[in-house]
């Protein structure tokens, strides 16, 4: 059962991320992952960095973390160390707009007609490799159930067959929130 966040602890997981991003970017030390019981709760978490609207970073982990900890590692991980982008730098900050994606529990999913783009993310894992795409990507790109399993197999360099053929498959909810567009 995911948990719900409410709008104070969206905008103030948020505002730590935001402060680990421009720390990172600037070369200054990461935030202290201190403060609200909201930042001691366990969860993976991917942070996801946009520029005008396009994909400008996105790192994080599916296993269970200390939430504080893990957003301030993956906002500077996202600016700085996505390996799909050159690093961002300073003047690019306020054109960034930083969403959170706080994962649910990983789930086996044996027969992937119960798999529901836009509402699981999904994990593949065969042959020493793994991929994942969060719930959002589906939806953004209008991807049915066999393509979002074709992607993700993609992704983790697998053929894009590679579900129907043993690998192992893993579906996730998550809580999606993001900055204010401006």
């Amino acid at each position: 059962m995911m948990a719900t966040w409410s709008a104070d602890q969206r905008n103030t997981l948020l505002a730590l991320a935001r402060q680990a991003l421009v720390a990172a970017v600037r070369r200054g030390p990461p935030p202290a992952a201190v403060g609200p019981a909201v930042f001691d709760q366990r969860a993976g978490a991917f942070v996801t960095l946009r520029s005008a609207g396009d994909l400008r970073g996105c790192i994080g982990q599916v296993e269970a973390r200390r939430l504080a900890d893990l957003v301030v590692h993956c906002a500077g991980a996202a600016a700085l160390e996505d390996p799909r982008f050159s690093p961002v730098v300073d003047v690019e900050l306020s054109q960034i707009h930083i969403e959170l994606s706080v994962l649910g529990s990983l789930t086996p999913l044996a027969d992937p007609s119960g798999l529901e783009p836009g509402r699981h993310g999904l994990v593949i894992s065969s042959a020493g490799r793994q991929g994942l795409l969060l719930p959002q990507v589906a939806t953004e790109w209008g991807w049915t159930r066999d393509e979002l399993l074709r992607q993700t197999c993609l992704k983790a360099g697998l053929p894009p067959a590679a579900w129907r053929q043993g690998a192992q498959l893993f579906t996730f909810e998550a809580e999606i929130f993001g900055e204010p567009e401006s």
